[in-house]
């Protein structure tokens, strides 16, 4: 079965990433049950700022913090990444995160679900880069949430909920279903599967 984690890339409290994922989730797994989805995320890990002695390149991991996350990102086919943005870019908890490892990221498939004020697109696009260089595949489909549309904010302290249009739904299902392919596909490559 094919798996895809969802990766909440903010780790700051207040956040609101982890609703996200939980919609995200939620969607993927009524309209698209054939596939296997998982939260993954990256607070749960602890992750200190990077802190191996060899490149990721290499796979030799000295620390235990990173085998464990090499193991849970070894065991997914894709990703959906979900993530705010911060200045610009993405926020740096999700940069140390994917540093961390390489071989665990090839050959896989990623889409993007963002939120911000400018619905995090330029998170996204700093993303794809990072991602082309994991040898991670990214989709054009792109889920993005704006924080005046999409959320009911109380107050700017409070992370508020998430409100997405109907129409955000229709756009994460084809997201899904992009990412379940190349995820596939990809699947083929990691196993040595002549064309």
């Amino acid at each position: 079965m094919t798996k895809i984690g969802i990766i909440v890339g903010a780790t700051r409290p207040g956040r609101r990433g982890r609703a996200v994922a939980e919609w995200v989730a939620a969607v993927a797994a009524q309209e698209r049950p054939a596939v296997e989805y998982e939260i993954v995320d990256v607070a749960d890990f602890r992750l200190p700022l990077l802190d191996e002695t060899q490149p990721a390149l290499f796979g030799r991991y000295d620390k235990e913090h990173t085998a464990r996350w090499a193991e849970a990102i070894a065991r997914y086919d894709g990703f959906v990444f979900v993530t705010p943005e911060y200045n610009h870019s993405v926020p740096g908890a999700l940069k140390n995160a994917l540093d961390f490892l390489y071989a665990e990221w090839n050959n896989k498939a990623a889409g993007f679900v963002s939120y911000g004020l400018h619905g995090g697109t330029r998170a996204v696009e700093h993303l794809r880069l990072i991602l082309a260089e994991l040898r991670v595949a990214t989709v054009r489909t792109h889920v993005v949430l704006s924080l005046f549309n999409d959320f009911t904010i109380p107050s700017p302290t409070e992370p508020g909920t998430l409100t997405p249009g109907p129409h955000q739904g229709k756009i994460l299902t084809e997201l899904i279903d992009d990412v379940v392919v190349w995820a596939q596909v990809l699947r083929q490559v990691r196993e040595g599967v002549p064309a």
